[in-house]
Order: C-alpha cells, then sequence, then structure tokens
C-alpha cells in the first residue's frame, strides 16, 4: 500500500482571517513548525488491533491504549537539500507533540540506538546525496503504543495490503515490447515486461503477503526486515548490472571499453558499493544494540529477540555478499587499465618504429647542412687551417662519448667496485693462508720435541 498521504492545502478564506486577526501587529518570521510543507512529505497512519487487523487514522500522533498501538510513518523526498530542510519537513510533521531534541535524533546522520526522551530511538542514516539510490535514511522512535518511523524515499514493502489487491495473486499475461501494437485475445491481468523484470530483482514478494503485525515487537522488526530487504534488492540489480556489463564487455570492441573508461563507470560503480558498505556497517552496530535494548522490555516478545538474531546474521551475510561484488568490479577494471596501458603501448611501438626509419635521415641532413662558417678551428677564422667541418665532427664525437660515459658510469662503478673486493678478498685469503701454514709449521716442531698442542 503507498504510504502517500498529503495535507489538505490551506484555502483562501483562512488566508483573509489570519490577516485579519493580524491587524496592526508587526510581522514576525512564523516558527518553524507552523510549515505543512505540502506536497513534499509523505506520510501515513496505522492503527492495529493487536489481532491481525489494521486500519488507516488521523495524523493526531497519539498513542494507542490497551492491545492497540498506533504507526506513523514519514517519508522524505529525494531531492538534494540540506539535511536541516529535512529537520524542518520533521518539525513541520512531528512538532508538536515531539520536542526538538526527540525530532533531530531521527534526522541527524549515523548510527545511534539509545533512550530518547523515555523512548527506545534508533536510526541507521548514511551521509551523502539524499537524490543518490545509495543514500539509506530509516529512522524510528519506539514506545509501548507507538511507533514513529522516518525514511528517505519509499521503502519497499513496508506497508500492508489486502490480499486482494495484490498483483501476485493471479498468473498476469506479459505484454512484451514487440507485441504492444498486435490485437491479444483473452482476459485477464496484464503486466508489462519491465514491471515482471523488476518483480525477479526483488528478492521479497509483494506488499499483500506481510503478515499483520500483532505487537509492538512484530512492528519493528518488519521495519527492520524490510530494510534489509531493501539493501538486498539494490544488491542484486548491482549483480544483474555487473553480470550485463561482463557480457557487453566479452561481445564490445574498442568503442565499448574506451566508452566504459571515458564514462568512468566501475569507478563509480566501486564507490556506490563503498557507500553500501558503509550502511551495512551501520547496521552491523545498530542492530544488536537493539536487541540488546529490547530484551530488556517486557513488552517484547522473545520470538521477535530471534528474529533479530536472524536479520544481524542476515546483514553480515550481505556484507559478505557485497565484498565479493567489490573485488569483481576492482578485476574488471584491472582488466580495462591493462587493456589501456595495451593500446598506449602499441602506439608508442608505432612512434617509435617511425622514429627508426626517420632518425637516420634527420642525423644526416642535420650533418650535411651544418654552417661551419666562424666555428673555431675553420678556414674562415684561420687560413691554416683547412679541416673546419672535420674538427667539428671530432668534436660532436667527443661529446657523445662524454654523454655515453655519463650514462655507463654507474655500471662502471659497479664493475670497478666489484673488482676492488675481489681483489681485497684475494689477498685477505692469501694472508689468512700464510698464518695457517705458520701454525701449523710450529705445532709440527712440538710435536717433534713432545710438547703439548696449547688450546
Amino acid at each position: 500500500m503507498d504510504l502517500a498521504h498529503e495535507e489538505p492545502a490551506v484555502n483562501g478564506e483562512a488566508d483573509v482571517m489570519d490577516r485579519d486577526l493580524l491587524g496592526n501587529t508587526p510581522l514576525r518570521e512564523p516558527p518553524l513548525y507552523w510549515t505543512n510543507f505540502q506536497g513534499m512529505v509523505r506520510q501515513k497512519a496505522y492503527i492495529f488491533d493487536g489481532h491481525g487487523n489494521f486500519y488507516n487514522k488521523e495524523w493526531d500522533l497519539a498513542e494507542g491504549g490497551g492491545n492497540e498501538f498506533c504507526w506513523y510513518h514519514v517519508e522524505l523526498p529525494r531531492v538534494n537539500e540540506k539535511l536541516s530542510q529535512s529537520a524542518q519537513y520533521l518539525i513541520g510533521v512531528l512538532c508538536p507533540p515531539l520536542k526538538l531534541q526527540d525530532i533531530l535524533s531521527l534526522v541527524s546522520n549515523g548510527p545511534f540506538c539509545g533512550h530518547v526522551d523515555g523512548a527506545l530511538v534508533f536510526r541507521i542514516n548514511s551521509p551523502g546525496p539524499p537524490s543518490s539510490d545509495f543514500t539509506f535514511r530509516i529512522a524510528a522512535r519506539v514506545t509501548e503504543n507507538s511507533v514513529i518511523t522516518v525514511s528517505l524515499g519509499r521503502v519497499p514493502r513496508l506497508g500492508f495490503s489486502r490480499m486482494a489487491q495484490s498483483l501476485l495473486s493471479e498468473i498476469p499475461r506479459v505484454e512484451s515490447s514487440y507485441l504492444r501494437g498486435e490485437h491479444k485475445e483473452g482476459g485477464g491481468t496484464v503486466i508489462g515486461e519491465h514491471v515482471l523484470e523488476f518483480l525477479l530483482t526483488m528478492n521479497h514478494s509483494e506488499e499483500a503477503d506481510n503478515p499483520v503485525p500483532k505487537s509492538i515487537s512484530n512492528l519493528v522488526v518488519h521495519i527492520l526486515d524490510t530494510h534489509v530487504d531493501h539493501l538486498q534488492d539494490v544488491v542484486t540489480k548491482l549483480e544483474m548490472e555487473l553480470d550485463s556489463v561482463e557480457l557487453q564487455l566479452d561481445k564490445g570492441g574498442f568503442a565499448l571499453k574506451k566508452q566504459m573508461l571515458d564514462d568512468r563507470r566501475f569507478p563509480k560503480m566501486h564507490l556506490n558499493l563503498q557507500r553500501l558498505l558503509q550502511v551495512i556497517a551501520h547496521g552491523e552496530q545498530v542492530f544488536p544494540r537493539v536487541k540488546e535494548k529490547c530484551s530488556s522490555k517486557s513488552w517484547f516478545g522473545s520470538e521477535d529477540i530471534n528474529s533479530l538474531e536472524e536479520l544481524i546474521g542476515r546483514l553480515r551475510r550481505l556484507k559478505d555478499n557485497v565484498g565479493f561484488i567489490a573485488n569483481r568490479v576492482t578485476a574488471i577494471q584491472a582488466g580495462l587499465d591493462s587493456w589501456q596501458a595495451e593500446q598506449i603501448n602499441r602506439k608508442l611501438y608505432y612512434l617509435s618504429f617511425l622514429s627508426i626509419i626517420f632518425l637516420p635521415l634527420s642525423i644526416i641532413t642535420g650533418v650535411f647542412g651544418m654552417n661551419v662558417g666562424g666555428v673555431p678551428w675553420t678556414g674562415q677564422m684561420n687560413s691554416k687551417s683547412k679541416d673546419g667541418f672535420r674538427n667539428v665532427m671530432l668534436l660532436c664525437v667527443a661529446m657523445l662519448l662524454v654523454v655515453l660515459m655519463c650514462f655507463c658510469f654507474p655500471a662502471l662503478y659497479t664493475h670497478l667496485a666489484a673488482w676492488q673486493r675481489r681483489r681485497v678478498m684475494r689477498r685477505s685469503w692469501s694472508l689468512n693462508r700464510k698464518s695457517i701454514l705458520m701454525r701449523t709449521a710450529g705445532n709440527g716442531g712440538a710435536q717433534e720435541r713432545g710438547g703439548y698442542l696449547r688450546i
């Protein structure tokens, strides 16, 4: 069920009444909680009777009594706005009766789980551009008879609907793009091919198959479960996109690979994966703390504690899966980098081949095109010296030898140092051998004299 709910617009008579009431009083800037932000914030309110039934209710933020409990959901828009603007949206919707401290604890970034003003508040809000599909924000304020949740954009499967309204309650006919203009016989539900592809990417069923919570603990588990399902949907779409890209790379040629490198497709995908890992890391911090704090509540069931433990395990497995996808993206990017380096080396090979052809020609034209007039040792400066060109060529050869010596000096120095070490080692070995022979000869004489060898 769509969680959209728009506030009624203010009519013209109310504006005239406000102007009449103000009269001659000076105008002041209205407080933030006067703003309703019509059309920007979607909200929905449910009331549950505790026996598997739920009904829509007015947005009064009142708590239930007895077995009844209420759920109020706020859906912030996915537009690139400042965090303070999102806070203004929540202030306009939740204040009063909530205080500013309660509202800021729901809209702030980062993981959090604790008690604020007597209520259990937890959030998994990742920083980043709100318009990105990899920026997730879900926060909840839980009391014994009410739950208030805030999400960024629509969370799939978060609401409830009747089984009769389910799209999957009967077998539909798929409308393909190539059969759209043809006449189709027979009745029944018809869905588009893109809708079927969307259903295949989901790791869960439709909203109509959600069991209606019978307690607050069931509702909290449902909210966290849908959050994990949303993350699983994003990971599944990434896997399918990566599979299609790998097939394109196998079939594609130079133009496709160059386009992917120019678009920086894989670095962007890697950045999105890092954002997704950050959201999962926030969940790994918050979920165990939620389980710990809820286990001390008398109204939180033991079966729901076990469900929270299963969600923690799912989140860890999801983190491993995202790590595998990141490794695949890194491998594909490394393959593209090696392909690009190969293309550059091939172009450099062509350039080196051209330089091999034109370098001798440039040397010949440079040598025979020299004007040695005015250079020392030439006939123009001294009539006795007639071999100016020869002298210039000898000077060029000498400069070339000097340059080669500069390049070859490290190798020559290495050879000279190695020769010097070998010479020193041979000399030391000869001295040691002489000393050993001398000691051996002395010991032999001592033995002939019948003496003892000193140790």
